[in-house]
């Protein structure tokens, strides 16, 4: 059994023979809460973290105001106004710019007519709205068979000529070509498609009687300026070439090919204007198409009983008031053919004079 510690004069002995604490040189040590001996270290610390801790927060802890602000952002304490200002003036501006104002004057003097270059096919003879329209001379002639459907692409037709027109002026270079797929009989082949393109050019009562312009036929595409391409009705029709918003066979310039469509249905059949007339109305369709390539657009009849304009709209017939309804849903169109009555006769030609 162990001795038990009571508190009589044992106990007491036994505190006395206790050794001493050798760290406080036999002095006890000072205890939380008690007194200091005057032989403890001032410097010393029952707690030595936490006022270390405190007094390092107190150190460390930031400044308040525009200086410190300075110190921690630098110059974008600067830039943050500025930024703000010039988005508040973008605001304003746009809040102003957004206001109606009035309308701006039309263009006036020569150049108020000029025809404009728009993407896509440029003065197509279809608007570029679908129209639901019954106009007996716009209808295609009975006729020859004809390829309702070719390749889509085209060949060149082999063949040259020197510059025809007045000397000095502009030139343009052309090929000729045929849609892969077609049926020769029904053109009589390239070669008779070629010779009429390139005889109704060197007409003189063709564009070159302006004494403005020079053609050329070329047989290298890379040389040339614009082409000239027999085409089906199906390759006509697509929406990236001449489009068939109405149900009437046409032909078209496509500017962004640079080039001129002849649409077969129209080479075989012609135009009601035209009645029986198939060279003429070929020729008429060459230069039209070519009219374009040239910047003119369309107009309409001008005199009634007159020839007709090589740049109205012949396929669909000569009387003004036919190709109004036509032209009712473009707005490149519209303007040019008033709905007037006029009537004109049917002609091929931009310089029907000329000789």
């Amino acid at each position: 059994m162990g001795e038990r510690v009571t508190n009589g004069p044992r106990s007491a002995r036994l505190r006395r023979s206790q050794p001493p604490d050798r760290t406080s040189g036999g002095i006890p040590r000072y205890r939380p809460g008690g007194r200091r001996i005057a032989a403890e270290p001032l410097e010393a610390s029952w707690k030595p973290g936490e006022p270390a801790r405190r007094s390092s927060r107190s150190r460390s802890r930031p400044r308040s105001g525009p200086a410190s602000w300075v110190k921690k952002y630098g110059w974008r304490i600067y830039a943050l106004p500025i930024l703000l200002v010039v988005t508040v003036l973008a605001v304003l501006d746009a809040r102003d710019g957004a206001q109606p104002g009035p309308a701006a004057a039309p263009p006036q003097g020569p150049a108020a007519g000029a025809p404009s270059e728009p993407e896509g096919p440029s003065a197509t003879e279809t608007p570029v709205k679908p129209v639901d329209l019954r106009i007996p001379t716009a209808e295609l002639p009975p006729g020859g068979k004809y390829t309702e459907k070719g390749r889509g692409t085209w060949r060149v037709v082999k063949g040259s000529s020197p510059p025809v027109g007045k000397r000095g002026a502009r030139l343009l270079k052309y090929t000729v070509e045929v849609e892969n797929g077609l049926d020769p009989s029904s053109y009589t082949g390239d070669d008779a498609f070629a010779q009429t393109v390139e005889a109704t050019l060197a007409d003189p009562r063709s564009w070159i009687g302006s004494g403005e312009v020079r053609f050329q036929r070329v047989d290298d595409p890379a040389k040339a300026d614009f082409r000239i391409s027999l085409t089906s009705p199906r390759t006509t029709h697509r929406a990236d070439i001449c489009g068939f918003q109405i149900r009437y066979e046409s032909s078209c310039y496509q500017r962004r090919m640079d080039r001129v469509i002849i649409n077969l249905a129209r080479w075989v059949r012609g135009a009601k204007a035209f009645n029986s007339d198939m060279t003429a109305y070929r020729q008429y369709a060459i230069n039209h198409e070519v009219g374009h390539v040239l910047n003119n657009g369309h107009v309409g009849c001008q005199r009634n009983g007159a020839l007709a304009p090589v740049m109205m709209q012949q396929t669909f017939g000569v009387a003004n008031n036919y190709v109004a309804k036509l032209n009712k849903a473009d707005p490149t169109n519209y303007a040019a053919v008033p709905r007037d009555g006029k009537v004109c006769k049917p002609n091929a030609w931009p310089n029907p004079g000329a000789q």
